[in-house]
C-alpha cells in the first residue's frame, strides 16, 4: 500500500480531509447551536428533540456500516466521502425551508445520511494513510473538524447579535458555505487497502467474523452511547438558565466553549493514547463525561456552566477520535470495523436521546443523571474487560 507525501508529520491525504471537514462544519455547527430552538420554535417540546436528536445520530450511524463494508469490498473510499458531502449539503438547503418542526424532523435527519455515507471511509482513508500514528491522525482530523465548528458557532452568533438573522436564513447560508467543502476533496488520493484475505461476499458473514476483542469494544461503546444524548440537551440546560434573547445568546457562547475545548485537545489526548494506550485514555474520558453529566444534573450558575461545557468538550476530544483509533487498531477491515462501531453506537442513540427526552419532560435533572450513571457503567464494563484487549 502507497501512502501519500507527509507534510509536518502528517499525511497530506489527512490534511486535505481536515480542511474538508473545517469547511464543512463551518456550515454544519452555524445550524448545530440553533436547531434545539428552531424546533422548539416551531412547536416541538423536549421528546420532539429527543426523537430528531436520536434519527439523526442512529441514521447517520446505520448508514455507516454499509458504506464501510462496500468501500472495503470496491477498494474506493473517495466516492463514499464526496457523496456524503454532497447530500448533506443538500438537505441544509431543505431544512431552511421548514416551517414546521415535522419538516425539520424529515430534513435534519436525512441530512445525516450524508455523513453516515462519508463517516466510515473518511475515517478508513486516514487510518490508511497514517497506520503507524492513528492517534495522531485521528487527532489532527478531529482538531481540524472542531475547529470549523468553533468558526461556524461564532459566525452564527455574529449573524445572529449583529445582523438579526432568522434561523432560517443562517441555515440557508450555512447550506451555501457547505460547498465549498467540496473543493479540496477534489485533490485527495484514494489509498486502496491491502486485505489480505479476499472479501467476503456476503455482508452478514463478514460481520460475524469481526474480531472478539472488536466485538467486546462495540458492546462497551455502545452501552456509552446509551449514555451520551443529545447535545441539544445540554443546550437546552443553558437556555433554561436565562430569559429571553439572553437565553440564546449564552447557549451559543457556552457551545462555541465547548468546541474550543474539544478542538484543543483533540491532538493532545491523540498522541497520549499512541504513548500510552487507546484504553486507558479512553477510560478517563468515559469517567469525565459521567461526572460532567452529573454537574449538568445540579448546576444553576453561569460559573458552573462555563467550566461544565470546558469539561465537555475535554471528554468529546479523548472519547471520540480515540474510539475510532482504537476500532482502527482492533479491526483488520477497517472500512466494515469503522461501520460496525458506527451502526451499533447509532442504534443506541436513538433510545438514548427518546428517553432523555421523556426524562426531560418531568425533570432536567433526571435527564443528566440518567447520562452520567450509565456512563460509569461504560467505565465498569471497561475494566471488567480490561484483559480482553
Amino acid at each position: 500500500m502507497k501512502h501519500d507525501k507527509l507534510i509536518a508529520g502528517f499525511s497530506l491525504n489527512i490534511l486535505l480531509l481536515g480542511i474538508v471537514s473545517f469547511l464543512n462544519d463551518i456550515g454544519s455547527e452555524m445550524i448545530m447551536p440553533i436547531l434545539p430552538l428552531f424546533i422548539m420554535a416551531l412547536g416541538g417540546t423536549g421528546i420532539t428533540i429527543g426523537v430528531i436528536g436520536g434519527l439523526r445520530d442512529s441514521i447517520t450511524s446505520i448508514i455507516q456500516v454499509f458504506s464501510g463494508y462496500w468501500s472495503d469490498k470496491t477498494k474506493r473510499r473517495k466516492v463514499f466521502v464526496f457523496s456524503g458531502y454532497l447530500t448533506s449539503v443538500l438537505f441544509k438547503f431543505l431544512l431552511s425551508l421548514s416551517r414546521l418542526w415535522q419538516h425539520v424532523l424529515v430534513f435534519a435527519s436525512f441530512e445525516r445520511v450524508g455523513k453516515g455515507l462519508r463517516t466510515a471511509p473518511r475515517d478508513a482513508m486516514i487510518a490508511d494513510s497514517m497506520p503507524k500514528k492513528r492517534g495522531k491522525g485521528f487527532g489532527l482530523h478531529r482538531t481540524l473538524d472542531t475547529s470549523g465548528a468553533i468558526v461556524g458557532s461564532i459566525l452564527v452568533l455574529l449573524l445572529f447579535w449583529h445582523l438579526h438573522f432568522s434561523f432560517k436564513t443562517i441555515i440557508f447560508t450555512a447550506a451555501a458555505i457547505g460547498f465549498l467543502s467540496l473543493i479540496p476533496l477534489y485533490f485527495v488520493k484514494e489509498v486502496k487497502p491491502r486485505l489480505k484475505r479476499k472479501q467476503n461476499t456476503t455482508f452478514i458473514i463478514s460481520l460475524k467474523k469481526l474480531s472478539p476483542k472488536l466485538k467486546s469494544f462495540i458492546f462497551i461503546a455502545s452501552v456509552f452511547a446509551l449514555a451520551n444524548f443529545s447535545y441539544m440537551f445540554f443546550i437546552l440546560k443553558a437556555r433554561t438558565l436565562f430569559q429571553g434573547a439572553k437565553g440564546i445568546i449564552a447557549a451559543m457562547l457556552l457551545y462555541i466553549l465547548f468546541n474550543i475545548f474539544y478542538a484543543g485537545f483533540a491532538i493532545p489526548f491523540g498522541k497520549l493514547s499512541d504513548k500510552i494506550g487507546k484504553k486507558k485514555v479512553l477510560v478517563v474520558g468515559y469517567l469525565l463525561f459521567s461526572l460532567t453529566c452529573f454537574g449538568f444534573a445540579f448546576t444553576s450558575s453561569l460559573l458552573t456552566l462555563i467550566v461544565l461545557f470546558s469539561l465537555y468538550g475535554i471528554s468529546y476530544a479523548i472519547i471520540n477520535s480515540n474510539q475510532r483509533a482504537f476500532v482502527s487498531d482492533l479491526a483488520k477491515r477497517k472500512g466494515l470495523g469503522l461501520g460496525a462501531f458506527h451502526t451499533m453506537v447509532g442504534l443506541m442513540a436513538l433510545p438514548s436521546s427518546i428517553i432523555a427526552g421523556i426524562l426531560w419532560h418531568f425533570n432536567p435533572l433526571i435527564t443528566f443523571m440518567y447520562g452520567s450513571l450509565l456512563s460509569l457503567v461504560a467505565v465498569i464494563s471497561f475494566l471488567v474487560l480490561w484483559k480482553k484487549f
